[in-house]
């Protein structure tokens, strides 16, 4: 096992073995950007489009496109005939995460954190909270599927499923768990988010792999064209945080104790739903490649929407806000840990070719 184990660490490549020092990075040069050279966040945010950053999806787009060219696209009709990966993902996305989110939040805000955070602000947290917990990842998946060796097709499915399903659920969860009838929705952030995240890049990758394949052929492909795109998705993560956290740097620095305090519950809900979906797919003995997306799905979050949502709600200044963008902050350092206890974790799992 130790040969093994050797072998997986030296095919993991520069970026990948020490991704958690550059996103650390990453996140102190983009906030010195927004501090030092404001123009920049300024002008890159009058590139929107339904509460959409462009610059930010382009780089999105990046990290996805190669992985979509890795999807043979027959292999997606087979991936629905293998429905438990997908009940674990539906159940676990939307029966339990939103409600256990809530309930966390609620007792870190209003019971542990009551001395330090005032009650109206700990309502304006909480809801930020129940943002991000009624709105799971669909872009941000891809990433951490690619670095765990998930299945690409399974995976692209996982996420229609859940695109979906966000836009009948996501509305009627969030106005019941905050306990208001006004909530809307910007449903164009929700259609941009999956077209520019989902449909852009799968339809690019299409085209690009059936033109390769059939000029050079599959081996050619496999071999030397996808090796090309080696480190494009984790050049992509970096840029895409420097870019979010120019943007977000004001309400870090001006809330660093809240901050450690939001982070408290939503990285011990990140834990939990990550193990209730990883514990349930290892107990119905799917495959690594299947277990490992499944719970990266639920622990991860669309936080644009989340973001858009709020802003549209409570405003830029808000505590809710606030606490998506503490969504933000905490998800890649905790989905880096989860990355790393998946792959020490495969051989816990049933061979994928089983």
């Amino acid at each position: 096992m130790s040969v093994e184990n050797k072998k997986e660490n030296m095919g993991i490549g520069f970026f990948e073995r020490y991704l958690t020092v550059w996103v650390a990075i990453c996140i102190v040069v983009g906030i010195l950007v927004g501090q030092i050279l404001p123009i920049i966040p300024q002008t890159l945010n009058k590139f929107e489009y339904y509460n959409v950053s462009i610059p930010v999806a382009i780089l999105i787009w990046l990290m996805i496109y190669p992985m979509m060219l890795k999807i043979d696209f027959s292999s997606i009709v087979n991936a629905t005939k293998k429905p438990k990966g997908l009940i674990v993902t539906c159940v676990t996305n939307w029966l339990i995460k939103p409600f256990t989110m809530y309930l966390i939040a609620a007792f870190f805000f209003n019971v542990v954190f009551k001395t330090w955070i005032p009650v109206d602000l700990a309502k304006d947290y909480l809801a930020g909270a129940v943002l991000l917990g009624a709105a799971p990842c669909t872009a941000m998946v891809f990433v951490w599927s690619h670095l765990t060796k998930g299945d690409p097709a399974y995976t692209l499915v996982q996420v229609a499923v859940n695109d979906l399903i966000i836009l009948i659920a996501f509305t009627p969860i969030v106005a019941f768990l905050l306990g208001v009838s006004d909530v809307s929705v910007p449903y164009g952030t929700l259609i941009m988010s999956t077209i520019l995240f989902v449909v852009i890049p799968l339809t690019a990758g299409f085209i690009t792999r059936t033109i390769i394949v059939k000029n050079k052929g599959l081996e050619y492909f496999n071999n030397v064209f996808l090796k090309k795109f080696d480190n494009i998705t984790i050049i992509g993560l970096l840029l895409t945080l420097i870019i979010i956290f120019s943007f977000q740097g004001d309400i870090i620095i001006n809330n660093p104790l809240h901050i450690v305090l939001i982070a408290v519950p939503l990285t011990i809900q990140t834990f939990l739903i990550f193990g209730i979906a990883y514990g349930w797919a290892k107990l119905w003995k799917l495959p690594h490649n299947i277990a490992a997306p499944a719970g990266m799905i639920g622990a991860s979050n669309f936080f644009e929407l989340a973001v858009a949502v709020a802003i549209a709600l409570f405003g830029l200044k808000s505590g809710a806000a606030l606490a998506t963008v503490v969504g933000v902050l905490v998800e890649v350092p905790v989905m880096l840990t989860l990355v790393k206890i998946a792959n020490n974790t495969r051989p816990w799992f049933t061979s994928e070719n089983k």
